[in-house]
């Protein structure tokens, strides 16, 4: 085999093994915490219980399994606070915070429970308040855990926190119902993987054999 033949059987041999490690990506089931800014929603940069909000201001939640901010799921729903906020009547030393609560998917969902609908809320609270005096006023009972991280809203959901999953996707690219992720191998490197390598391994030193061989040859 030459070494011009073998490149494109090594780059076959990559990709079946690399793309491999790809089709199941580890994320993290949590609350997504959101600023409205105009039209769109960005992904805050504080947490809630260091955020304050101006009185008008529009923010959100999102429960749902993502791998990172860049591809965490946004709130769904109406996001004007003329709208969440029609029916609350301004109050003098306060402020108003409209919030979008977005409780997820059934496939988001962790083991036996149900997402509630999606709703919004206009929170009326003292001008220095935080995102997260706002939530607890009207979305009681939340939950944190020793971290201070956000685990429940509305009771929702009962049990786990920010905990690691697996996210395994079809051929066509579908992201199928999240799972725990097995940890038992984590640190090592996969089957596939290895398999990948040592087929790579084989393949170099059948090439350089057969080099060797033609430099010989000549001589």
């Amino acid at each position: 085999m030459t070494p011009r033949r073998l490149v494109p059987l090594l780059l076959a041999v990559f990709l079946l093994f690399g793309t491999a490690g790809q089709a199941q990506a580890a994320g993290y089931r949590y609350w997504s915490f959101w600023d409205r800014d105009g039209a769109k929603w960005v992904y805050a940069t504080q947490g809630p219980s260091m955020a304050h909000p101006s009185d008008g201001d529009v923010e959100g939640f999102r429960f749902a399994v993502s791998v990172n901010s860049g591809d965490a799921a946004q709130p769904r729903g109406t996001a004007d606070f003329a709208s969440i906020c029609a029916k609350t009547p301004a109050e003098d030393g306060t402020k108003q915070v409209a919030l979008v609560l977005d409780f997820g998917t059934a496939p988001d969902a962790p083991s036996g429970e149900t997402p509630p609908a999606p709703r919004t809320a206009c929170a009326q609270v003292s001008p220095d308040a935080t995102t997260a005096d706002a939530l607890a006023a009207v979305a009681d009972p939340l939950r944190y855990n020793t971290n201070a991280l956000l685990c429940a809203i509305a009771g929702y959901p009962k049990s786990g926190c920010g905990e690691q999953v697996s996210q395994k996707q079809d051929k066509q690219g579908t992201t199928t119902a999240p799972e725990q992720k097995d940890t038992s191998d984590d640190g090592g490197p996969s089957v596939g993987l290895i398999a990948g390598t040592a087929v790579i391994a084989a393949l170099a030193a059948a090439a350089a054999w057969q080099a060797r061989r033609r430099r010989n040859a000549t001589r």
